[in-house]
């Protein structure tokens, strides 16, 4: 087999082959031999046609598509290899010529070439795990709120905070709207969870009292006829209730966890938030240590490398939609965008996740970190936990692939690596990171 590439701008590569007239006759047949069934001469059974009248009948080039398919099947996979192409892309075939054998070409994208930066001894900003008591406080009242009792009010209006009982009916232009009707409804006032505006006007007003409350639908609003339009709502209050919380001691603390006393409660939380925060900031110090790393060199990324991220990711949020119960198409009709509006929003983040895989792939490469048989035990104990499974149900399904879980290890240690060389700076004032982050996202917008 003959092969030959020629390399163009933005990783694309054209991969020459070509058949001899005795390897392309082989196709022919193997192609007659496959389509055989389809054709029919008189005087001859449908699949008994011999070749010869096949190609006198309906031309030879009748068997080209399938024949080039065959070939290109055995000759492109074998250039790839023989070429060392890291494929990125569909093949496109074009055929040059048919004479006395076959030439065509196959385009394809492969993985851009590109020389690293600086990678060892970057500046990242790191945060230490400082849990204030303010945060613990802060904690205890959120637990204080889910363990409240509401108690009915009486001889006071509503107030934010409150939970009313409610009827409410909503008219436009003095008609009763779709939608806009309510009865016995529980509304937490300052929970905007109605209109602008309406929740604010059922304040001051007190149970068993009727009014109307005037508002306006905002511009964005999911139904097309309500959107910007002025509205009325008639209301009733049939009952106000207030939050009670439960006193904070000793007691409140063993209703809600397995510690006696308060101050063991908010140690724990002390511990865990401490914990939380130390995990999320070593998380965000590995990322932000990737992305210095990947600010040091320029990579010409192929546009369908990109898509294939936007791709995954889109895919991925449909999934997690569905597991929710929302399909991908009931979402967009909601937010009032197309498929391609939705999958723009995407290109951003793709972009970034590729550079960051391309160039930890290619340090990784360059170190080689060993994998050892421990690695490997401790990556598949963290799937089976992940996924609720035995770690010896996940080995055995496995079997003996476990390269992909090589590479995942090797690419984990190299961003250890990284994290080990660069150097912890104190992290930028609130309005300068704000600059810098808005200077990237319009970097990656260009």
């Amino acid at each position: 087999m003959a092969s030959s590439i020629e390399k163009k701008e933005h990783s694309q590569v054209i991969i020459s082959l070509e058949a001899g007239k005795e390897e392309f006759d082989k196709a022919l047949k193997a192609s007659y031999q496959k389509n055989k069934n389809r054709f029919q001469v008189p005087g001859f059974r449908k699949g008994k046609v011999p070749y010869q009248l096949v190609c006198q009948y309906y031309g030879e080039g009748v068997l080209y598509e399938d024949a080039i398919n065959e070939l290109a099947n055995a000759q492109y996979p074998e250039a790839v290899k023989e070429h060392d192409l890291k494929v990125v892309s569909r093949p496109m075939m074009d055929v040059q010529s048919i004479d006395n054998g076959v030439k065509y070409t196959i385009e394809v994208y492969v993985k851009p070439e590109f020389e690293l930066g600086q990678y060892e001894g970057v500046e990242v900003p790191f945060e230490d795990a400082v849990v204030s008591d303010k945060d613990v406080d802060d904690e205890i009242e959120r637990m204080r709120k889910r363990n409240a009792s509401l108690e009915e009010v009486e001889g006071r209006a509503a107030q934010e905070g409150d939970t009313v009982t409610i009827d409410y009916e909503g008219f436009k232009d003095g008609v009763a709207f779709e939608g806009g009707k309510g009865e016995d409804y529980n509304l937490k006032l300052g929970s905007h969870s109605f209109i602008p505006g309406f929740e604010e006007q059922v304040e001051g007003h007190n149970a068993g009292e009727e009014f109307t409350i005037e508002v306006k639908f905002p511009e964005d609003y999911h139904a097309e006829d309500l959107k910007g339009a002025d509205a009325t709502f008639n209301v009733k209050i049939k009952m106000i209730k207030c939050e009670n919380l439960p006193e904070l001691d000793d007691e409140f603390a063993k209703d809600v966890s397995e510690f006696d006393t308060l101050d063991e409660l908010k140690a724990d939380i002390r511990a865990k938030r401490e914990e939380a925060v130390a995990k999320s900031n070593k998380q965000a110090f590995e990322n932000e240590t990737v992305r210095a790393v990947c600010d040091n060199c320029e990579i010409d990324i192929p546009d369908v490398m990109i898509d294939n991220e936007v791709d995954q990711m889109a895919n991925d949020q449909a999934m997690r939609m569905q597991q929710q119960g929302i399909s991908l198409d009931m979402y967009l009709g909601y937010i009032g965008q197309s498929m391609d509006e939705f999958k723009e929003g995407f290109k951003p983040m793709a972009r970034v996740r590729v550079k960051s895989s391309l160039v930890v792939e290619k340090i990784t490469e360059k170190l080689d970190p060993e994998v050892t048989d421990a690695d490997i035990d401790e990556e598949i104990a963290e799937i089976a936990k992940s996924y609720n499974m035995d770690a010896e149900e996940v080995k055995k399904s496995l079997g003996d692939s476990t390269d992909f879980l090589k590479d995942s290890i090797k690419a984990k240690k190299t961003v250890e690596y990284l994290t080990s060389k660069a150097v912890k700076v104190a992290p930028k004032p609130a309005d300068e990171e704000k600059k810098a982050d808005e200077a990237e996202d319009k970097k990656a917008e260009e």
